[in-house]
């Protein structure tokens, strides 16, 4: 099972992730992102010391995460920095942040860690069950290239749309097919990295970790669409223009129609 390296990487993700503890929706944002990179590079030092077998889909898999990582944690960052609405919107998401007791960040801190361990685990599992280059790990690594893609070019278009128009949603590039295109990127590179280890689990154990983490990971993405929705129906909701497209727009995975994950009154 390689618990001991996966201690390693447990570690590394408290240590990145103890900047929750300033601002405790850093756990889940800021702090996901670079644990995500950290667990990436553990991963490369492992092969490097020749304690994980080297093979060239793992090094790029190891690349993948350093770069979804630093790009979300990054963006994440500038974007809180820069942008006084978004600071606005976040504070009142979040709510009071000395409201929320010690040992409830605490635990927040010790299952978010956890959770991240677990997503990652299923590229972790096939370099340490010594598993053969075969093509589910390459479907793998195209599905999550594509899904950093799809979040990349997603908040980009968010970021220009906004700048031009503050005062509505984004309704145009990626936003047109899916109204959480940056959602559904996230649930796309996770996706590949369960699907590039589904040829390589070998215990019980194994999958439960896999699978655990890559249904946590697709609820909260769903959880963070319903969460954005809400927010969006109380400061848009009046504007016929938003509700048309709200109406005839996948909330979060393209052509499913899934329109609404809150109740909509008519």
């Amino acid at each position: 099972m390689g618990w001991n390296l996966l201690a390693i990487f447990y570690v590394i993700s408290l240590v990145i992730c103890l900047v929750g503890f300033y601002k405790y929706v850093y756990f889940l944002s800021i702090g996901y992102g670079f644990a995500v990179s950290g667990i990436g590079v553990a991963m490369a030092v492992m092969m490097g010391m020749g304690v994980l077998p080297v093979s060239l889909p793992m090094v790029i898999y190891c690349v993948l995460f350093f770069i979804y990582g630093l790009r979300l944690s990054g963006f994440l960052l500038v974007r809180e920095i820069k942008n006084a609405s978004y600071r606005k919107t976040l504070k009142e998401a979040t709510g009071e942040e000395s409201a929320m007791p010690v040992f409830v960040k605490i635990a927040i801190w010790l299952f978010t860690s956890v959770l991240y361990v677990a997503q990652t685990s299923p590229v972790f599992f096939r370099a340490y069950n010594g598993k053969e280059v075969t093509a589910f790990i390459w479907v793998g690594i195209v599905i999550s290239a594509c899904g950093i893609l799809l979040e990349t070019l997603a908040d980009q278009q968010k970021t220009a749309q906004k700048k031009e128009n503050p005062n509505k949603v984004a309704m145009k590039g990626l936003y047109k097919m899916v109204r959480c295109p940056n959602y559904f990127g996230e649930i796309l590179f996770w996706t590949g990295v369960f699907v590039a280890s589904l040829d390589a689990l070998n215990i019980a154990g194994q999958w439960v970790m896999a699978v655990i983490g890559y249904i946590c990971i697709v609820f909260i993405m769903f959880n963070g669409a319903q969460r954005l929705e809400k927010r969006q129906m109380a400061r848009y909701g009046s504007d016929k223009e938003y509700n048309d497209y709200a109406n005839k727009t996948p909330i979060i995975i393209p052509f499913l129609p899934i329109y609404h994950l809150n109740k909509v009154e008519k």
